[in-house]
């Protein structure tokens, strides 16, 4: 089938759904990354920290899908923010991919405390997009004061604002901004899998509404939220290593919920943040060597 997509500012299409490969172990990126692309996947999310971009390009050359029709995305980390070092962190990417151009290439998080460097970053990014070595360029993490900041001192917007978005965290004000200024966000852990994971006293999987509302299509909670997600306009990018769990996750082009169901949903939202605080990311506590290619 044809994956539904969004387009971005500069006009490059992006699919509705793709799939990500946080925490996936390298020795098990490959056949997630290949399964996925059988499935009909034609999106995958890594980073530059998540130690798997090598086996995500492994996986795509392996799945038989031709490079042009896959999507690639990855992240620089913070360790690599600076002009001279953002443009090093590409080529490193792109020789762990095996590719020469990558299709969305954007900053892993702000660094407030030395926002100078993010910048710099983001000035190498819109380098690279000029050069056409990437096809668009973005952000993750980034609250409205590190946007305006942003967009104040460089000239390309963001195509992709990739936050933490899910039922029981939404963002509303963020992901308005983001629309105001012609961003699309994307969410991360959109299934609250980080409820699952991490110390919470609600899962969202187990979540009443959401299981009431996919007895209805015979759809499964995370099929529901993967759902809410595209029909408001997120791109979404839900992860796992299982080949059933990939393929079900996928399955959501064959209904739409209805206005009082969407509203069920966006009345879930307890405001809690899963992830880290955005202002505790600092190079002194999550600084980590990239490795070369």
């Amino acid at each position: 089938m044809t994956v539904p997509a969004f387009s971005l500012n500069n006009g490059v299409e992006i699919p509705a759904i793709g799939l990500g490969v946080f925490q996936t172990p390298p020795a098990e990126t490959v056949a997630a990354v290949s399964a996925a692309l059988r499935t009909g996947y034609r999106h995958i999310d890594t980073a530059a920290a998540y130690g798997n971009e090598r086996e995500v390009g492994q996986g795509i050359r392996e799945s038989g899908v031709p490079r042009e029709d896959v999507f690639i995305e990855t992240k620089v980390w913070i360790s690599d923010y600076g002009y001279d070092q953002t443009l090093h962190a590409f080529e490193k990417s792109a020789a762990k991919l095996g590719v020469d151009q990558i299709d969305m290439f954007i900053l892993h998080q702000a660094l407030p405390s030395a926002f100078d460097k993010t910048i710099a970053a983001y000035r190498a990014l819109e380098t690279l997009l000029a050069d056409g070595r990437v096809r668009s360029i973005g952000v993750s993490n980034f609250m409205p004061e590190h946007l305006s900041e942003l967009l104040e001192q460089t000239e390309v917007v963001p195509a992709v604002n990739q936050i933490e978005v899910h039922p029981y965290f939404q963002q509303t004000q963020l992901q308005t901004l983001d629309r105001e200024r012609g961003i699309l966000t994307q969410a991360w852990s959109p299934i609250g899998g980080i409820t699952s994971y991490r110390e919470s006293s609600r899962r969202s999987f187990d979540e009443p509404v959401l299981l009431t509302i996919g007895g209805r299509y015979g759809k499964s909670a995370a099929q529901v939220m993967l759902r809410w997600h595209i029909q408001k306009g997120i791109q979404v990018i839900p992860k796992s290593t299982k080949p059933e769990r990939i393929a079900e996750n996928f399955d959501v082009f064959d209904f739409e919920l209805t206005g009082d169901e969407l509203a069920q949903i966006d009345a879930l939202d307890t405001g809690t943040r899963g992830g880290p605080e955005p202002e505790a990311i600092t190079l002194e506590t999550f600084g980590r060597v990239i490795p070369e290619a």
